[in-house]
């Protein structure tokens, strides 16, 4: 099976810990304080390889870990740093926090290396605590710890035109009427596994991707057979062809077919249900005059035209109808922003995890009667943070209960309706 998901560990290197030692040669008998400090431990480091198109490597190994720095030595020798982890993604991997799904990055576009997590900082060795006063100081720095994550890894297919249908309507016959992709084609359902990315080339036109999405079923969107698995793939999309058995070769309702398909769509995500669809009702050379009048084709075009949504009669054997339908997705997609659909980061690791070494202070203004949190570490995260937006203003809110700083004030007595200064910005505080 297409390997599009996996769940992972991963862990940074801890510094290595400051040493404590003094100087001891011959003729020197009271030598002074010479531990040396302890190198960094190796970062992890997220980058995207492009001969890589499936997260398979991350179902059979889960565990990852960089290399912790080494300790610090005598006569000032510092440790040596840990390497670096670098783990090598597909280009559209989507990286999220397991536990909250909150996206942390996503490997697309010009976003091709992230530094997940740091390593922790070597400890200083017991010659930087030498003082007037304190000639032989006894004690060395230990190295910050490692930090850690549970990931969910999601492949997100890159394309700018989903096809979606049930099984055996053609959608991989089309595909590979169209472009370069040459997907296996059988009657059976869920021939299709694994998306397939396809090259459309125009003339005198710009080309698109195009992505063979696998066949849906009704309830894919609750977990319903493989359809679950597979709608991730469309959410990158910007334009849909819904293709239809319009010869109900299997004995199903086109309009149907398209109407639960739409359902299952707005399920899983309303943002993709609202995308520009086009209707290619397939298998043309399939229907039959059988004297009764009906034409399934207009049949479509009736019930769907009037609301926006364009029916191209085609046939995928035959190309019957394919140029017509390809010029004009290429001139719908010209109305789109070009700009590709990046996952937006959720989740910070430098601050959720409390990585930052700066201080800061929550503390009672008698005065003013507010409570004042100060320190370079709220300065940075201040900076960092659009407040205006809905998810700047949550990452503010958990980093302020991750870091303690709720507890802190709660601890000070701080009421509901009380306010709260941070830099300027004055806040309301309520449970």
């Amino acid at each position: 099976m297409f390997a599009d998901r996996a769940k992972i560990y991963v862990r940074s290197g801890k510094g290595g810990d400051g040493h404590v030692s003094f100087r001891r040669e011959k003729y020197v008998p009271n030598g002074g304080p010479d531990g040396g400090d302890g190198g960094h431990g190796g970062s992890v480091i997220l980058e995207v390889d492009d001969g890589l198109n499936t997260l398979t490597d991350y179902r059979h190994v889960r565990k990852y870990h960089a290399q912790d720095g080494e300790n610090g030595g005598k006569r000032n020798c510092r440790g040596k740093n840990g390497e670096d982890l670098i783990l090598k993604m597909p280009e559209g991997t989507v990286v999220k926090e397991f536990e909250s799904g909150k996206v942390i990055t996503d490997l697309s576009g010009e976003n091709r290396r992230f530094v997940l997590l740091e390593g922790g900082r070597g400890g200083n060795g017991n010659q930087h605590y030498a003082t007037s006063t304190m000639q032989a100081p006894k004690y060395a720095q230990p190295g910050q710890p490692a930090k850690e994550l549970e990931l969910q890894l999601e492949l997100k297919v890159i394309a700018d035109v989903g096809l979606v249908g049930f099984p055996n309507v053609g959608k991989s016959t089309f595909l590979t009427q169209v472009s370069n992709a040459r997907p296996k084609v059988a009657n059976y359902h869920f021939t299709t596994l694994n998306p397939h990315l396809g090259v459309v080339d125009l003339q005198d036109a710009k080309g698109f991707v195009i992505a063979d999405i696998p066949g849906l079923i009704e309830g894919a969107s609750e977990g319903v057979g493989l359809g679950f698995e597979f709608l991730r793939h469309i959410e990158r999309t910007k334009a849909i062809i819904h293709i239809v058995d319009a010869a109900s070769t299997e004995g199903r309702d086109p309009i149907e077919d398209i109407y639960a398909i739409n359902k299952e769509l707005e399920n899983y995500n309303p943002d993709i249900a609202a995308r520009p669809q086009v209707i290619a009702a397939n298998k043309i050379d399939m229907i039959y005059d059988d004297g009764s009048g009906n034409d399934p084709v207009e049949a479509l075009r009736k019930e769907f035209e009037p609301k926006g949504v364009k029916v191209f009669a085609i046939s995928a054997i035959s190309g019957k109808g394919i140029r017509e339908l390809l010029y004009h997705m290429r001139n719908l997609l010209d109305t789109i922003d070009d700009k590709p659909v990046i996952f937006e980061q959720e989740f910070f690791p430098e601050y959720m995890l409390g990585s930052s070494e700066d201080p800061y202070t929550v503390t009672y203004d008698e005065e003013e009667n507010v409570y004042v949190v100060e320190g370079p570490r709220i300065e940075k995260m201040l900076g960092y943070t659009n407040l205006e937006s809905e998810k700047g203003f949550t990452f503010f809110q958990n980093f302020l209960k991750l870091n303690g700083i709720l507890e802190e004030l709660e601890a000070l007595g701080i009421q509901e309706g009380d306010t709260v200064r941070m830099y300027g910005l004055a806040f309301d505080y309520y449970k």
